[in-house]
């Protein structure tokens, strides 16, 4: 779902041009060796803040018959580890992979995802 919401919010905001941008760089990253890969799909996240993620996830879950207010509330990353101290495995949320692989993985997936491709990114 989030990811959606990123989509949405490029395309609000008229940056939807990032996700070629982004796209270009995951196909430079396959060079590399694995050891040498970031992770460059955080950057289109990094164009907006937690809380606009959030309200758009928020509208993006709302049905049209809800005529309440929906809010989307996140743990924050600092709030993970101080609420679970002694596991820091934060990849998942952050993006911030504690194996070269897992930042292939991201690149691949998205590369995926721009190709138009319903495979596996890993091996």
């Amino acid at each position: 779902m989030l990811f959606r919401a990123l989509l949405s919010l490029l395309k609000k905001s008229g940056k939807e041009n990032s996700l070629d941008d982004v796209y270009e760089k995951c196909k430079q990253q396959m060079r590399l060796p694995a050891t040498e890969m970031v992770n460059e799909v955080k950057t289109l996240y990094d164009l907006f803040t937690e809380e606009q993620i959030s309200d758009e996830v928020a509208q993006l879950v709302k049905d049209e018959s809800v005529r309440a207010d929906v809010q989307i509330i996140f743990q924050t990353i600092d709030d993970l580890h101080r609420a679970c101290p002694n596991h820091l495995g934060d990849w998942y949320f952050s993006g911030n992979y504690p194996t070269p692989g897992g930042n292939k993985v991201v690149n691949r997936a998205f590369m995926n995802f721009m190709e138009g491709k319903d495979v596996r990114a890993y091996s």
